[in-house]
Order: C-alpha cells, then sequence, then structure tokens
C-alpha cells in the first residue's frame, strides 16, 4: 500500500499512527470512546462514542430518536470550539480536512464532512445500470445513481474485501511455492 498521485491508499502503520495521534490529542472527556479514524486522499474523518440521553423505560421510538437526535445536536454545539482547534493542527499536520462523527445509542451522525466530486467514464453497459436505476425512481440523475451504487458496494465493502484479503493471501502462498523460489533443505549435487 503506497501513496501516489493517482491513488491513495494508508499502510496499517500510517493509520496506527493517524489513530494514536488523534487518541493522545484529544481531550479525555470529549468521546467516551475513539470508534474510528479513516482517512483518503482528501479527509480525515474521526468518529467517537457520545453517551446515550437517559430515558424512562417505554418510551417510544419516536421519542427515543428525537432525544438522540437532540444529544448529538448538544454535544456539536458543546464541543464546536474544542474540534475546530483539534482540525486545525490535523489539517497543518495531515494535508487533509478534518471531518467529525459520533455515535449515540447505536445511531451513527456525521457532520462537517466533504461531499468530494469524482469523475468518471462509463461505456453503454455501465451507463444502462444507472438509467435504470433512474428509471426505477431509486435516483434522481446518474451522479445520484453511480453514488447508490458506491453505497450499495460500501455495505458490503467488509464481505467482499475479506474474501479478496484471502485471496491474496493465497496467491502470495502459492507465488511462494513456485520455481523462483529456492525451497528449504534441497539436496546439492555432492549430497
Amino acid at each position: 500500500m503506497v501513496a501516489s498521485n493517482r491513488h491513495y491508499m494508508i499502510t496499517t502503520e500510517q493509520q496506527e499512527k493517524l489513530r494514536g495521534w488523534f487518541t493522545g490529542r484529544l481531550p479525555d472527556d470529549l468521546f467516551e470512546e475513539l470508534v474510528e479514524v479513516t482517512v483518503d486522499r482528501e479527509e480525515v474523518t474521526v468518529i467517537g462514542r457520545i453517551p446515550a440521553p437517559r430515558l424512562a423505560e417505554g418510551v417510544s421510538g419516536a421519542e427515543k430518536e428525537a432525544a438522540v437526535q437532540g444529544r448529538v445536536q448538544e454535544f456539536r454545539e458543546r464541543t464546536r470550539e474544542t474540534r475546530i482547534a483539534v482540525a486545525r493542527e490535523a489539517e497543518h499536520r495531515f494535508r487533509r480536512k478534518v471531518s467529525w462523527g459520533v455515535e449515540c445509542a447505536g445511531e451513527r451522525s456525521l457532520f462537517t464532512h466533504i461531499s468530494a466530486p469524482v469523475m468518471t467514464r462509463l461505456r453503454q453497459p455501465e451507463r444502462q445500470v444507472l438509467d435504470t436505476l433512474i428509471a426505477a425512481g431509486v435516483a434522481r440523475s446518474r451522479s445520484d445513481a453511480l453514488a447508490w451504487c458506491v453505497r450499495l458496494v460500501q455495505r458490503h465493502t467488509d464481505d467482499w474485501l475479506t474474501e479478496l484479503r484471502d485471496s491474496l493471501e493465497h496467491v502470495q502462498r502459492v507465488r511462494a511455492q513456485g520455481p523462483d523460489t529456492e525451497p528449504e533443505n534441497t539436496p546439492t549435487d555432492s549430497e
């Protein structure tokens, strides 16, 4: 995994250092737990868990949802200056915008995140997929349809990437057994 102008991948060590920096830099009382720090070439997204609102037993789903939304809004307003200060340091250090989000009562809310345009060229069969999504009312435009497709892939990312990584590890094992590798304990002519 290397960074280049065309593709951006972060190594495990770089990811650990990034997460470590935020873990050390964030005030101890900002989050109950730092849940996730993700990065791409434009943005670092920091997600932390905040306490769920205390609710009476048996409250309706609507009341719970409103209470969680209120808690998220209260956190966002109360911590704005602190988050801005940390983001400025991180943006200078990592040369990327910093976005924030929280998990509260099992719900994830993102705020201050970037929506970056992505240009692509699609052949007719690929465009037809997008046009079918538009005709079915799933999306309003090709851009919306493409975003919908990306979200679908994202939903299955863990399963698909785990399968892909397993396949790559298998390929590496097979390559290691190939003719270009020196087998261990190979008898020599003098033996």
